[in-house]
């Protein structure tokens, strides 16, 4: 099992994986701290070489085609493993090299131009609404939610998550507000429910767009709210709230002048934007290969360095600045839980192998979240320094004032 068993001898440190090769010899790796237990079968030899060569994007297609499985125990605790042992296996010279050759090919990888960027969206967000309705919330939110406490739904964490961001936007009446990247609908729809507002949102998602309007016209404030299939850098008015929710992790770090500048031009003098992202904790890096070519092309979730560089350029202000750390573990763990719930259902719309594919995806993403080094933040962002109140108690006496509007209008999560 050569040259993969020199690597795996190096790479587990904590936990043990017990490997049965394709000839039925067994290997253990590991053992020497505590740790997840992992019985992995692989039933091709040619794994052997592209495991050692490329982990992150043969162990994915291995699950995905069934040459790789697991034995008194779950794919769960092999990724479990496999994050807690991250540092380790990018410690190895050859993936260390391999990692210094992939970031220098990082504006290839990101590239995401006007036109590639819709075909990007589309690889992900319109391969069907009914899909999403099986393991989103009821409002198909598709971001990191925000639990209050353990024991909220996800409909309640979805709707915290909602009251938090529209407290950091500081609505005024009147007020016009855009949405980039504004999905299934539900950040508009919350925010004219609350205030009397004017806004629009903007998708690269034909899906998306379709459904959100047939929303607003279902709740009534259509005449307030639209929904646009139309690329941000295409709009020319100005606004003065601008809220972006799960879509800067698809601009790539070459276009991040590119997005700064258009958000500068679209504010008003004393406009504010919100915007919610996943990023990590630890320096410049690369999306997972895996990641890249079969669910996200495109995508990358930031450091703050890279962030920040490009909004210093822009001439903007960082008036506050949150991060939330392990809500979109919990996250991804409700929607792994209704995934495997209406498992049978999926694997009748598409195949076998699209229910692995995304069993791997949700599991893996949520063990960058919780054992790994990704992380979601809110950058609230103004033209001016004093655009929102000095004291940043506003946010909190907000979100209460709204959860009390929500209860006397009738807004709650849906369901």
């Amino acid at each position: 099992m050569f040259p993969l068993s020199h690597m795996l001898k190096s790479f587990v440190r904590l936990g043990t994986l017990k490997v049965i090769d394709a000839e039925g010899r067994v290997h253990i790796f590991g053992g020497r701290a505590p740790g997840p237990e992992v019985t992995m079968r692989l039933t091709d030899p040619t794994l052997y070489r592209s495991l050692f060569f490329n982990p992150e994007l043969a162990a994915g297609e291995a699950y995905m085609d069934g040459r790789m499985s697991f034995e008194n125990s779950t794919l769960r605790d092999f990724l479990t493993l496999f994050s807690v042992n991250r540092l380790s296996l990018g410690s190895y010279p050859l993936q260390k090299v391999l990692r210094t050759v992939s970031r220098g090919l990082k504006r290839f990888q990101q590239a995401n131009p006007i036109g590639k960027a819709q075909k990007n969206v589309a690889h992900h967000y319109d391969i069907g609404n009914d899909f999403y309705r099986l393991f989103l919330d009821r409002g198909m939110q598709y971001s990191c939610a925000y639990f209050l406490s353990d024991s909220d739904t996800l409909e309640e964490a979805q709707q915290n998550k909602l009251r938090l961001i529209a407290s950091k936007l500081d609505l005024k009446p009147g007020q016009k507000v855009l949405d980039i990247g504004s999905g299934w609908g539900d950040m508009l729809l919350f925010l004219a429910r609350l205030a009397d507002i004017k806004a629009v949102g903007v998708t690269l998602s034909k899906e998306q767009c379709k459904l959100a309007n047939e929303k607003a016209k279902e709740l009534g404030v259509a005449d307030r709210v639209r929904f646009e299939l139309r690329d941000y850098r295409d709009l020319t008015e100005r606004f003065d709230r601008i809220v972006s929710v799960g879509m800067f992790e698809h601009v790539g770090v070459h276009h991040y002048g590119e997005f700064f500048t258009k958000v500068n031009d679209l504010l008003t003098d004393d406009g504010v934007m919100l915007l919610h992202s996943i990023g990590h904790m630890s320096p410049p890096g690369t999306a997972s290969p895996w990641l890249r070519k079969y669910i996200f092309p495109g995508a990358y979730s930031p450091a703050l360095s890279e962030v920040f560089t490009a909004v210093e350029q822009n001439s903007l202000w960082v008036t506050d600045l949150e991060f939330l750390r392990v809500h979109y573990a919990k996250t991804l763990a409700h929607w792994d839980q209704r995934f495997q719930a209406n498992r049978a259902r999926v694997a009748e719309m598409y195949d076998e192998r699209f229910c692995r594919m995304w069993e791997f995806y949700l599991i893996s993403a949520e063990m960058m979240f919780r054992t790994g080094s990704q992380l979601v933040f809110h950058m609230q962002l103004a033209k001016k320094r004093d655009a929102v109140p000095l004291a940043r108690d506003y946010i909190t006496d907000t979100q209460r004032a709204y959860r009390e509007l929500e209860a006397t209008r009738g807004i709650g999560p849906p369901g």
